[in-house]
């Protein structure tokens, strides 16, 4: 569904707070959250209907050395030094659904892609920036992503996070997602649009966790992002949707 493209960053939030940045045990096991929740989020990349749809979280590291994320996939630290990690890794992007304003569109299936993360923890900051490039689907071209989170502790059983995001998307992968062919513009009706730049979108997440024991936690999100530059002069987003996008969410997880 849709849905995960424009609300799955939110899960990374509700599992991630309970990844210890210590060093790892002299035994190496896995640990993280696992939980589900749901979801209320554009029904697709640029639209103005909004919709639920549930939605598993999942976040867990075994050893410090490997990893799997609902956001940021499987992967390897292959650098560990002090705070810094730099991992490759294996993702998925979601392409676009013909659903709602655009059911006369062709749907753009999302594909699995590969790239590279680097992040640095400390106390108070995670900093994560990561590239990627789809070798599935029908989404070509690469995408940058950045984003910092700060964890505050508030009392023994709540935690609050806040933070900013950027991404970008090359020509391809704008094209790929907001353009509009001239047979789709004569089925649907939506102006023909051939993008030919990539396109930022700057947004900001926060979260509110609260520890119902030491093994459960229940986390509301909420976030915000804005498009700009080809993907916000789509006609798919500027005269049919809305170049801001908000989400919302709730989840419930269990810390293993």
């Amino acid at each position: 569904m849709t849905a995960s493209r424009n609300g799955i960053w939110l899960l990374a939030i509700a599992g991630g707070l309970s990844i210890s940045a210590s060093a790892a045990a002299a035994q190496p096991e896995w640990e993280g959250t696992v939980g589900a929740g749901a979801i209320y989020s554009p029904d697709y990349l640029g639209s103005d209907d909004y919709e639920w749809n549930a939605w598993p979280s999942l976040d867990a590291t075994y050893g410090d050395t490997f990893f799997v994320s609902v956001t940021d996939g499987i992967g390897w630290n292959v650098i560990k030094q002090d705070n810094w990690r730099v991992a490759p890794f294996i993702g998925y992007t979601f392409g676009r659904d013909d659903t709602g304003d655009i059911d006369d569109l062709d749907q753009v299936d999302g594909g699995a892609t590969a790239g590279l993360r680097v992040s640095y923890l400390d106390e108070a900051w995670r900093y994560s920036a990561a590239a990627e490039t789809p070798f599935s689907g029908d989404i070509d071209g690469y995408r940058v992503r950045f984003k910092a989170t700060h964890v505050t502790k508030l009392g023994e059983r709540m935690a609050f996070t806040i933070g900013p995001r950027f991404e970008y998307t090359s020509a391809a992968w704008t094209d790929d997602m907001f353009g509009v062919s001239n047979r789709e513009s004569a089925r649907s009706g939506i102006d023909a649009y051939d993008p030919d730049d990539g396109y930022f979108s700057i947004g900001g997440d926060a979260s509110l966790s609260y520890y119902l024991t030491r093994q459960w936690s229940i986390t509301g999100l909420v976030g915000v992002s804005r498009l700009t530059g080809d993907a916000a002069d789509s006609s798919i987003v500027d005269d049919i949707g809305d170049a801001t996008q908000w989400r919302a969410g709730a989840f419930i997880n269990y810390h293993f």
